[in-house]
């Protein structure tokens, strides 16, 4: 039986896990919980009035549309065609699977937010995220330098491999220090904040007179102190939610961006490891570890 318009019935080969699918970072668990927010699969069935789609079709899901997902962990999927996109043919299903959140959280705060250019040198922590990993690759695709924050030495050669201009080890490094160091005293002007707590304070005191720190993630549960100097330096801290979720312009002008990028050669998400759905408990334990770099894909 055709789903009920306007939505897709599709068969899920891969789909990519995140903390925040069991953290309840989007807000109180809904039960039955739709843990997974994106996926890619092949269409199996079409519901009255969907016209950009047929059987067979080759498919990711756009998470941007829901934050809380459509729920991914399974073998089949219910989604509305507006959160449907093809499959870039450059990428694997599970590259593709592994495509959307990350690229579509970096691209707003670094491309229309902070305005991220030739020349300016962009602080990116939590740098092995997958998001983080997108960030590099975006700075690197607005021909700026990205400059990777890492707690441990471990990841800092292949973060460099992976397209970071330097990397801090913020364990070892005095992350102010190298960053002016990096740039002849003057400071970076972006920050791409994913840790917030003291890190933020940290970033801060990096950034050059006039710079930007995009906070969009709370990896840190501890308070945010501001330096006096953040008001005469001008510095800006600004927010980031996934406001594609609501802003269907800012979702149309990210997903041609991230489309081109990929066609392009730019944009290839990092897949650290896959597992089967029925070890999806295994996998969240492997995240939790944080020793991976990239994105963990479930394959049902």
């Amino acid at each position: 039986m055709a789903p009920q318009a306007p939505r897709l019935l599709g068969r899920t080969p891969s789909g990519p896990i995140w903390k925040c699918d069991r953290a309840g970072f989007y807000g109180p668990a809904q039960l039955p919980s739709p843990l997974g927010c994106e996926a890619a699969g092949v269409v199996e069935d079409v519901g009255t009035g969907v016209t950009a789609f047929e059987r067979g079709d080759a498919v990711t899901v756009l998470p941007s549309v829901r934050p809380l997902g459509f729920g991914t962990y399974g073998e089949t999927i219910l989604v509305p065609d507006v959160a449907v996109v093809a499959q870039p043919p450059e990428l694997s299903a599970v590259e593709a699977a592994a495509l959307w959140v990350a690229h579509l959280t970096a691209y707003a705060p670094l491309v229309e937010i902070a305005e991220v250019g030739p020349g300016d040198v962009v602080l990116i922590n939590a740098a092995s995220s997958s998001v983080g990993l997108a960030a590099i690759s975006i700075v690197r695709r607005l021909n700026a330098t990205p400059v990777a924050l890492t707690r441990t030495r471990r990841k800092a050669d292949l973060l460099l491999r992976l397209g970071a201009e330097a990397v801090i080890v913020t364990d070892k490094e005095d992350v102010v220090g190298r960053t002016h160091a990096l740039t002849a005293g003057a400071g970076a002007r972006v920050a791409f904040d994913a840790v917030a707590g003291p890190a933020l304070t940290t970033l801060l005191h990096a950034l050059a007179p006039g710079g930007i720190v995009v906070q969009y993630g709370l990896l840190s549960q501890e308070p945010m102190l501001f330096p006096l100097d953040v008001s005469t330096r001008k510095l800006t801290i600004t927010g980031y939610g996934l406001d594609l979720a609501t802003d269907t312009e800012l979702r149309r002008r990210a997903y041609r961006f991230v489309k081109d990028g990929v066609a392009a050669g730019a944009f290839r998400p990092v897949v650290a490891d896959t597992f089967p759905l029925s070890a999806a408990a295994e996998a969240h334990a492997v995240l939790e570890r944080n020793t991976h770099v990239g994105k963990i894909v479930l394959i049902p």
